[in-house]
């Protein structure tokens, strides 16, 4: 299924200094509370260690919304300026551009797609996510997808902790039916 992901939904066509590559998680939790966390471009930092705040500019949230991000200390980073590209309820795929900040990822772009599945004998979610970004003066093609990879596996891994734990406060909140007593 994973490849049949990335061909519908995770085309990127690097030119020949850009890297791009893609990352799966399967989490323990199902996709409508998955996707409630990915979905909120204006609220990164409910799942993604490395935000320390996030502004968006305007109301509402549409193709186009611009967000600015304070990054953590630790990271080759301090703002990220982002335009959301790409939001798909139905299909469950958010897409955001980098168009500005302080950082080294230049022209990246990243496509991340939320996809139910039985995980356990439970409802699960396997999420993709896919970028491409140039690659610096300095560094090669591998040291950028490694280094984009690893922050991209980080994010994803806090994802599935919250969500995880979320699906475990509603199980706990929805009461057992009278037949199961």
């Amino acid at each position: 299924m994973e490849s049949q992901y990335i061909q519908s939904h995770h085309r990127h066509n690097p030119a020949g200094n850009q890297c791009s590559s893609a990352v799966f998680k399967r989490i323990k939790a199902p996709v409508h509370l998955v996707w409630s966390l990915v979905r909120s471009f204006d609220r990164p930092q409910r799942y993604k260690p490395f935000v320390s705040r996030c502004v968006v500019r305007g109301d509402s949230l549409e193709i186009g919304s611009l967000r600015e991000v304070n990054v953590k200390s630790g990271l080759p980073a301090t703002t990220s300026t982002e335009r959301l590209e790409l939001l798909d309820d139905d299909e469950h795929i958010l897409g955001v551009k980098i168009v500005g900040g302080d950082h080294r990822l230049k022209n990246y772009a990243s496509i991340i797609t939320v996809h139910p599945e039985i995980i356990d004998g439970r409802p699960g979610t396997l999420v993709v996510e896919s970028f491409v970004v140039d690659v610096p003066k300095g560094n090669t093609n591998e040291e950028t997808c490694f280094f984009v990879h690893s922050l991209i596996t980080c994010n994803l891994k806090s994802l599935a902790d919250v969500s995880e734990r979320m699906a475990v406060l509603q199980d706990a909140a929805e009461p057992i039916p009278q037949c199961c007593i």
